[in-house]
């Protein structure tokens, strides 16, 4: 196995090469505005730590999000366009599942919430009952909603660190953002398992940012 992880759903441009057993190479830069640029830079990195070309990879995964509109996009278009130039499958997993691994491998036990910056004031977050064990669906609400559903569960990832008034337990030393070789070590784990993993499908949850002017005229030529 040489399995491609990317995700673009949160600040983080991650890509990561797993072999199977464990991460060779991994890439991350947090810029919340320029996925599109830094992806695929990250991938040339990633492949030439690892001393192997994109020809060499035979599974993808790419984190599904939730995350905004326009990032998200980058990491799921370009996972699908490798998946078909090299006839490989590519699987999708949900974000907060990558990020919810990685705080358990950094020691983090039992029930926690992950939550990221979902923009206009509000987090996207999933309850866990463990790092490998989600909960609840992913959803999309204003910090200050979630008192009674979260309350006296440590919170993880960007979201929790932005409210801190709704997130009062914030353990220090968690992932902030998503890690790709957290998400390749996660989607490795399941398919040693014999699991069949999620279609790359985009968990986007709200409508984009970018509408179409309410006043808008369309003209056609006569």
């Amino acid at each position: 196995m040489l399995l491609l992880a990317l995700d673009t759903a949160t600040p983080a441009v991650t890509v990561a090469l797993h072999d199977g057993s464990a991460v060779i190479a991994e890439s991350s830069e947090v810029d919340a505005r320029r996925h599109g640029e830094l992806l695929l830079p990250a991938v040339h990195r990633t492949l030439k730590e690892a001393g192997t070309e994109l020809g060499a990879v035979t599974e993808i995964v790419v984190g599904a999000g939730p995350g905004p509109y326009t990032g998200l996009r980058v990491g799921l278009v370009t996972a699908a366009t490798f998946g078909a130039a090299l006839g490989v499958p590519v699987h999708g997993l949900c974000t907060l599942d990558g990020i919810a691994y990685a705080a358990g491998r950094a020691g983090l036990e039992g029930p926690c919430i992950v939550a990221t910056d979902a923009r206009r004031k509000e987090v996207y977050w999933a309850r866990y009952d463990d790092a490998r064990t989600r909960a609840t669906e992913p959803a999309v609400d204003h910090p200050a909603d979630l008192a009674e559903r979260i309350a006296g569960l440590p919170a993880i990832g960007a979201g929790a660190l932005f409210y801190p008034a709704a997130f009062a337990d914030v353990p220090p030393g968690m992932p902030e953002h998503q890690s790709a070789g957290a998400l390749a070590s996660l989607a490795a784990e399941k398919l040693a398992r014999g699991e069949e993993l999620p279609a790359p499908r985009p968990l986007y949850l709200r409508r984009p940012d970018a509408k179409v002017p309410a006043n808008y005229k369309v003209v056609t030529p006569k």
